[in-house]
């Protein structure tokens, strides 16, 4: 096989880049949600829920155009950042992580959840009956013992993130070198003559990663059982 492009490895540090920075800003907020969704018994719960879940029925381009419209330059949110930090998200780097993030958080939300729910009450309970408030109880007891399901949803959040083609490129098009990700390098080699083999490439790259990062979090998962089953 020959060695990859410069254009192919750039296509790979943009993923790499997009998908760490994606999960370093929407993974405590996946964990805030989850711990609302998981132990919180409030009005507007159920809409939480379906908010937070959105994402995965809506059609990612859908999506994408919801960023726009939110964080354009024209946006409320965009036009704020732009006039108070010169801050501008759409058609950037930033944005294609905000775009890939988007669409990861539910399968985060979702993990953390699962994991915090199998998180036995009795322990809460008796933490509070120690005289133990709800943030040390939080961060004492509960979410360390969620502490591998939320390695898992990283995991997979991650993955998703790698693999996401339509929010990215309608939030942050496909710019070679700056928001051009795996699956939009993918893309873009397949409309041009001849370059089906470096999308073949780039396909087996994807189809690694993607793999390596479902048997990580499927590995996390039954760790995070055992966790929890001491």
């Amino acid at each position: 096989m020959p060695p990859f492009s410069p254009e192919e490895i750039a296509a790979l540090r943009v993923s790499l880049v997009v998908g760490a920075r994606a999960i370093v800003f929407a993974l405590p907020l996946a964990i805030l949600a989850a711990y609302a969704l998981a132990r919180g018994r409030f009005w507007g719960r159920a809409l939480l829920d379906a908010l937070v879940h959105a994402p995965l029925v809506l059609p990612p381009v859908v999506v994408g155009y919801g960023l726009l419209l939110i964080f354009g330059i024209q946006g409320p949110v965009g036009a704020w950042l732009d006039r108070s930090f010169g801050l501008r998200l759409a058609f950037t780097s930033a944005g294609a992580s905000l775009a890939a993030g988007v669409c990861a958080f539910p399968l985060m939300v979702r993990a953390v959840r699962l994991s915090l729910e199998a998180v036995d009450e009795g322990l809460d309970v008796a933490a509070s009956s120690l005289g133990a408030g709800p943030f040390d109880r939080a961060f004492s007891v509960i979410l360390p013992l969620a502490a591998p399901g939320i390695l898992s949803a990283a995991v997979v959040g991650f993955a998703a993130c790698l693999g996401e083609f339509g929010a990215v490129i309608t939030f942050a098009a496909n710019v070679p070198g700056v928001t051009q990700t795996l699956p939009l390098a993918v893309y873009s080699a397949l409309q041009a003559p001849g370059g089906e083999a470096m999308a073949a490439r780039l396909a087996g790259v994807s189809l690694i990663l993607a793999l390596g990062g479902l048997f990580s979090a499927d590995y996390l998962a039954r760790a995070a059982r055992r966790w929890v089953g001491r």
